[in-house]
C-alpha cells in the first residue's frame, strides 16, 4: 500500500476530545464528524486540511476516551494516515477497526515538519520525506491488520469473511 501526502503537524498528548469534542458524539456521518475534526484543539484547523493529507503527531496520540468517533472524524476529514511517536493503545486498535492507517516511528517523527510531503510504502516499511530525501523505517503491518485496512475496516472485513463461509 502506498500513500503520498502533505504533512499536518500536531503535538504530544492529543486526546480524543481534541480530535472530536464530546458534543459531536451524537453524529454518525463520517463527513459531518470530519467537519469538526481537531475542533477541540483549534476550531479553524479543518479549514487547512486537504484530502490525502497525512497527520503527524508526537507521543501518546489518541489518549483519552476510547470512542471510535475520533478515528472516524480523521477519516471523514479526508486523512487516511496518521504517523506518531506513539499512540494510545485503545486508539490504535479503534483506528484499524474503522480503516485508519497508523504508523508508529518513535523519535524520528521529530524530523517531520508541517507542509512537507511524505511518501509511505507500508509493504516495504518505509516513509520517505520528499522535501529532505530522508527515509524513515516503520514496521510493516502484520497481514491481519493489512487485510482489515484493505477491506475498509473490521466490519467489512468480517462481513466478507462470513459471506465467503456461507
Amino acid at each position: 500500500m502506498q500513500h503520498t501526502g502533505r504533512v499536518l503537524r500536531v503535538g504530544d498528548n492529543i486526546d480524543t476530545d481534541a480530535v472530536i469534542p464530546a458534543r459531536y458524539m451524537v453524529l454518525t456521518d463520517p463527513k459531518e464528524l470530519g467537519a469538526h475534526c481537531m475542533e477541540g484543539m483549534d476550531p479553524n484547523w479543518i479549514k487547512g486540511v486537504r484530502p490525502g493529507d497525512i497527520l503527524v503527531g508526537g507521543s501518546n496520540f489518541g489518549c483519552g476516551s476510547s470512542r471510535e468517533h475520533a478515528p472516524i472524524a480523521i477519516l471523514g476529514a479526508g486523512i487516511k494516515v496518521v504517523i506518531a511517536n506513539t499512540f494510545a493503545r485503545i486508539f490504535y486498535r479503534s483506528s484499524f477497526n474503522v480503516g485508519l492507517l497508523l504508523l508508529e516511528i518513535g523519535d524520528a517523527v521529530a524530523d517531520i515538519q508541517e507542509g512537507q510531503t511524505l511518501e509511505i510504502h507500508t509493504n516495504a516499511g518505509t516513509i520517505r520525506n520528499k522535501n529532505t530525501g530522508k527515509t524513515y523505517a516503520c514496521p510493516p503491518l502484520p497481514p491481519s491488520l493489512q487485510s482489515i485496512l484493505d477491506s475498509g475496516g473490521l466490519e467489512p472485513y468480517v462481513k466478507t469473511r462470513l459471506e465467503a463461509q456461507a
